[in-house]
């Protein structure tokens, strides 16, 4: 069968709907991963142009002097009603913001980009508020992967390509990163109240 040329944008458009829905269930396509328990060799199956502020999204963490904030005050950003799609960083996303007191909540692998997702709150709450920390899947962010993976293993909890998911009891967390606007979708759980995000970022689970 020969698909017309002009029915590829509908194409894309429907797998980058497709993708970003069951990227919510967190592992669905680990199965596809050479190796699923190696987090650096994570294998995006969505192409770059598809993700929403890729090149705002991809970038390292500014090395200044970061803002101390909290995960309610995060709650509190404005939200824009439109954000482009290729919008540059600007207003406070250029900032390097630290939190030094959450709890990590849910952990998954994004299915579509293999960006580790993690949900934190204020306190220890499940039905507490939460915001969206996204560690990314660039090399210079291997290590930071590889760490939070481990310190969650040491809490029996599994997070690769197949696994992952909520937590049976929420855990102390820190955060580094730069504030990200995303853009209003299906984003995890019914407990993520923002689309503001920290991406990228990394996190330290005591």
């Amino acid at each position: 069968m020969r698909l017309h040329v002009r029915t590829l944008p509908w194409l894309t458009v429907a797998l980058s709907l497709w993708l970003a829905a069951v990227s919510c269930t967190g592992s669905d396509f680990g199965v596809f991963q050479p190796s699923p328990d190696d987090l650096c060799k994570c294998i995006p199956i969505e192409p770059d142009i598809a993700d929403f502020r890729h090149l705002a999204k991809h970038e390292p963490i500014a090395t200044i002097q970061p803002e101390e904030i909290t995960v309610d005050r995060m709650l509190g950003w404005p939200q824009d009603a439109f954000v482009a799609q290729d919008a540059p960083r600007t207003g406070r996303e250029p900032l390097v913001v630290h939190i030094a007191s959450a709890f990590f909540q849910e952990a998954s692998v994004n299915a579509a980009d293999c960006d580790v997702l993690f949900q934190i709150s204020q306190t220890a709450d499940k039905s507490a508020p939460r915001v969206i920390v996204e560690t990314p899947v660039d090399t210079e962010f291997c290590s930071a992967r590889q760490a939070a993976q481990a310190q969650l293993a040491k809490h029996k909890f599994r997070l690769d390509s197949q696994h992952g998911g909520e937590l049976p009891q929420a855990l102390p967390v820190e955060v580094l990163g730069m504030a990200f606007e995303d853009f209003d979708h299906s984003r995890g759980s019914a407990q993520v109240a923002t689309i503001w995000e920290l991406h990228p970022a990394t996190v330290t689970i005591p």
